[in-house]
């Protein structure tokens, strides 16, 4: 193992080590950590997969990582793609082309599928309601959460909690 990523692995176990800890009392902690470490590993995972992240059109590596942090702290929010290319430091026009390059899809679909993410995770992770949840990951409310929850899953958001809390009971 190779001195920078026995650095990177150390700093990866303390991040997840902290939101492990965190998660009963200060879960916007745990969320921080857990942001921070798969930040930390996406950016190190293109780095070695070769992949040239700052080809012509595309955007470059601090620019993902700034736009992806901006992404998971404003989910609860609408977000324009005016937003993004301010982050970017790109146009807005230039940036949409930059952004499905960089991600693999359109931004708008990237931050659904975000929303769902954060979504499943407070299913899991809290007893806030369907409606509370839709809202606080900026959906506008329960029946659009529902939409394109079963869309992307094939069922309901309550059946899917449901089933899991059955798992988590075993």
């Amino acid at each position: 193992m190779d001195l920078e990523f026995g650095s990177l692995a150390n700093s990866l176990v303390l991040l997840l080590e902290a939101a492990q800890s965190e998660i009963e009392h200060d879960q916007d902690a745990a969320r921080t950590s857990l942001a921070a470490a798969s930040s930390i590993l996406q950016l190190e995972i293109e780095r070695r997969s070769g992949v040239n992240t700052s080809r012509t059109g595309g955007l470059a590596g601090w620019q993902i990582a700034r736009v992806r942090s901006f992404i998971d702290r404003n989910l609860h929010r609408t977000i324009h793609a005016s937003d993004l290319s301010g982050v970017a430091r790109r146009s807005t026009a230039h940036f949409s082309r930059s952004f499905k390059q960089a991600f693999g899809e359109p931004p708008h679909a990237y931050i659904v599928r975000r929303r769902l993410e954060e979504a499943c995770h407070l299913m899991l992770t809290s007893a806030a309601s369907l409606s509370e949840i839709a809202l606080s990951v900026g959906f506008s409310d329960q029946a659009h959460l529902s939409k394109l929850f079963r869309h992307a899953f094939g069922q309901s958001p309550a059946n899917w909690r449901r089933e899991r809390e059955t798992l988590w009971r075993r």
